[in-house]
């Protein structure tokens, strides 16, 4: 089950693939449910240009391994995977990635789900946006997530 910090850009479905090419035994899983997060180029009303990620390192990974670990325990799962950009990030570029197999859907869809919102919730990561509006452009650090 790794969850991974990754400073430079990655593909979320080669990531997938590869993952479920070389760690998963074939035929064993029935379901695999994932969620991409990638950077909007707008939040609270603003325009925004790009953003910085940071994170505190050691710890961020191992509170990823604790959700993995929370979810096998409440689902039947055969496998997870977290990864999660930090660094400067641009619109369309993927943040983070969520995937779950199962041997069935619905502890899949379940499992993905928590994940992605304990990482939202709890995750100690730190984002600061780079804005911009007619001329000027500033910067602000994100306290509060976004809802779901």
């Amino acid at each position: 089950m790794p969850c991974l910090i990754k400073p430079e850009p990655f593909d979320p479905w080669k990531e997938t693939q590869q993952h479920q090419q070389t760690q998963l035994e074939r035929g064993k899983y029935g379901a695999t449910a994932s969620f991409v997060g990638t950077m909007r180029d707008f939040n609270q009303g603003d325009n925004v240009t790009s953003m910085t990620l940071e994170h505190y390192p050691g710890m961020t990974e191992n509170y990823l391994n604790k959700i993995c670990e929370e979810a096998n325990q409440r689902w039947d799962l055969i496998d997870c995977l977290i990864i999660h950009r930090t660094g400067k990030i641009q619109p369309d570029d993927p943040i983070v990635l969520t995937v779950v197999w199962s041997a069935h859907r619905k502890a899949a869809f379940e499992a993905c789900r928590y994940l992605m919102e304990e990482l939202k919730s709890r995750a100690p990561f730190w984002k600061k946006e780079n804005l911009k509006d007619n001329e000027n452009e500033n910067n602000r650090w994100i306290e509060k997530n976004t809802p779901g």
